[in-house]
């Protein structure tokens, strides 16, 4: 990968774009077709939306990738709330992935979240990558995915503390914010709006 991007606040302006940039990015890659174009257009309006890390990364005049973070919680044990934040959707343009980019931005998000005074970052990904970034089994910091028997596979949920500590002493359930869940019918009428694509059922996706 050559340095040659920039990484920089999401415009009004952006908006379209990023979303047909986050649908190329997702469209069968978890489902057959996708909802997190509609997800970060429902996002950028809601109360825990962090506008000053709702990133974009340019590269020869084009948007290639993105990343955004939510205001959430874990709902402690001994009945505290800790504030904490929640990740993405994060996407890179198909064409670009595995290049280095998605590390690019997310490294840099990170930091910016840090330098905020964000003590810590919980989301659902892939640990073979978000690893590389400093992320651990989120059991590891005693923290729970909400709505899941203890013994359920966790592996998928991730957490990397942004200021060291911060977790010590908290065991708790990670709750994810209400506006990442949308209706189905909902996505199908915003996906209504971009160039028709085929939804295929492939291996390797979660969800049918």
């Amino acid at each position: 990968m050559k340095d040659n991007y920039t990484i920089r606040p999401e415009r009004p302006e952006d908006h379209r774009a990023v979303e047909n940039l986050v649908r190329e990015s997702f469209w069968n890659v978890y489902r057959p077709g996708c909802s997190e174009h509609y997800v970060i257009h429902v996002l950028r309006d809601d109360p825990a939306f962090i506008k000053e890390l709702d990133l974009v990364m340019e590269k020869d005049g084009r948007l290639i990738g993105q990343n955004m973070f939510m205001r959430t919680v874990i709902e402690a044990d001994d009945g505290r709330e800790i504030p904490v934040l929640t990740m993405g959707p994060i996407g890179i343009l198909p064409e670009l992935k595995r290049q280095g980019y998605g590390k690019a931005i997310l490294d840099y998000s990170l930091e910016k979240a840090a330098g905020l005074g964000f003590g810590a970052v919980l989301f659902e990904g892939n640990i073979a990558f978000y690893g590389k970034s400093g992320f651990d089994y989120a059991r590891k910091f005693g923290i729970r995915y909400h709505d899941m028997p203890e013994d359920a596979d966790q592996s998928f949920f991730l957490c990397r503390e942004l200021i060291p500590g911060y977790l010590d002493g908290v065991t708790g359930v990670y709750q994810t914010p209400q506006g990442y869940y949308v209706d189905d019918a909902d996505v199908e009428a915003f996906d209504r709006e971009f160039p028709p694509k085929t939804k295929l059922k492939l291996p390797g996706q979660i969800f049918g």
